[in-house]
């Protein structure tokens, strides 16, 4: 038995590492229509270890006693199920797979884990749908984590969720080893749900650091899957975890022990994490192994000159790319982002007209970057542009910064 850990400690771990994988596989035995059935089985299999391990301690293979003891209910579900049908109801089972042919093997494993996430990333499902859903089935979040990550109700998340999974009880899609031409109709739906994650934790409007980072931690990891298997190896999903890690790797940087946001000029670099930072830079090699030019790799692109701070030339290569991306797709995000970029080349007085032509009036980010803009020139105009972004914004760690920064500013016209 392993002693060196408690067992409060190790499960979540192994909650968050397994959970997902034990779900796809009964999924992969079940059909995906007896989800619920197989996520029963995978919470009861948790239950006994948390039950189990506190008094007996900790199995010497951990992973390998939930995969026994998941199996063991499994069978004992089919023998309950047999009785009751055939003596009970004088009927027969459901065709469902025998159980004797079920296994935990690394393989069934890892191609039930990708088939469940092309399951889950379905479009017939909204984008806000299928992040909850692989929060809650591919990262195995409870309800309330999930509430707290987008700042809504468990109540709003509950029934959102099952409007969800009713969609996918009724898709035909299998659980099972996917084709090239079924990863390859439904890859593009795979990334962007992913991107979405881990921006909803990059981005987040919560002021729990470790929601946070759970989110990014996660969207990251199922990438790596991702580029694990050759199948969803490609150009475009290389890209996304590039940028992932390069972002990722200036999370510790971003707020101060306060939990305040610190602004990027602000940062102390000396936090980066630089091993993310290489792995990065691995990964964007990588995902130039092609001719294909994805928003992902202008994205990437952007955050690895982010992450490069000696480069003087810096702000005008992230300029160039925004000026791709904006092409590519536009959005209100990227326009601002683009418009800071080119306040870095050109100077803020210059920005000033490029940012208001975007006219993004009710946008808090819209607000903060005049303010940002003006804050040289005109602190009167800058005050009333942070002024107006604390109204229009819902993040308390956003709140503070810009009132932070109007102290700042007001202290400045009494010098």
């Amino acid at each position: 038995m392993i002693n060196s850990k408690s067992h409060k400690e190790l499960l979540p771990h192994l909650f968050r590492q397994e959970y997902a994988k034990m779900t796809a596989v009964l999924c992969r035995h079940f059909g995906l229509q007896y989800i619920e059935i197989a996520e029963d089985i995978a919470s009861e299999t948790f239950l006994k270890a948390s039950e189990h391990w506190a008094i007996n301690g900790i199995p010497e293979n951990p992973t390998a006693w939930l995969y026994t003891v998941a199996k063991n209910k499994t069978k004992d579900y089919f023998k309950n199920l047999s009785v009751f049908e055939t003596k009970i109801k004088n009927e027969q089972p459901p065709n469902i797979q025998n159980e004797y042919d079920f296994e935990f093997d690394n393989q069934i494993i890892s191609d039930s884990q990708l088939a469940m996430i092309f399951a889950v990333c379905n479009p017939v499902n909204s984008d806000e749908s299928q992040i909850c859903l692989a929060l809650q089935i591919l990262c195995g979040f409870s309800v309330e984590e999930i509430a707290n990550a987008f700042l809504t109700k468990s109540e709003t998340i509950k029934k959102r969720l099952q409007r969800a999974r009713t969609n996918l009880r009724n898709d035909n899609f299998q659980i099972k080893s996917l084709t090239e031409t079924e990863i390859r109709l439904r890859l593009d739906i795979v990334l962007k749900t992913l991107y979405l994650l881990f921006s909803e934790g990059y981005f987040s409007k919560t002021n729990d650091r470790q929601i946070r980072i759970d989110l990014c931690s996660e969207a990251t990891r199922l990438s790596l899957f991702l580029t694990e298997n050759p199948l969803t190896n490609t150009p475009q999903t290389n890209a996304l975890l590039a940028l992932m890690c390069f972002q990722s790797s200036r999370l510790e940087a971003r707020t101060n022990d306060k939990g305040e946001a610190v602004l990027f000029d602000e940062q102390d670099k000396n936090l980066w994490d630089k091993s993310l930072i290489e792995r990065g830079n691995y990964y964007l090699i990588n995902a130039t192994k092609g001719n294909e030019i994805s928003k992902y790799h202008l994205e990437a692109g952007i955050a690895y000159w982010h992450s490069t701070p000696t480069d003087q030339n810096k702000w005008q290569h992230i300029l160039q790319l925004y000026n791709q991306l904006i092409l590519i797709e536009y959005s209100p995000i990227t326009a601002l982002n683009r418009t800071f970029a080119f306040a870095k080349v050109y100077g803020n007085e210059k920005a000033i007209p490029e940012a208001e032509k975007l006219n993004l009036f009710d946008s808090n980010y819209y607000n903060e970057l005049l303010g940002y803009l003006y804050a040289d020139t005109d602190i009167t105009k800058a005050i009333e542009h942070y002024e107006q972004a604390i109204k229009l914004t819902k993040s308390k760690i956003e709140k503070q910064t810009l009132t932070r920064e109007i102290k700042r500013l007001k202290e400045e016209c009494k010098k």
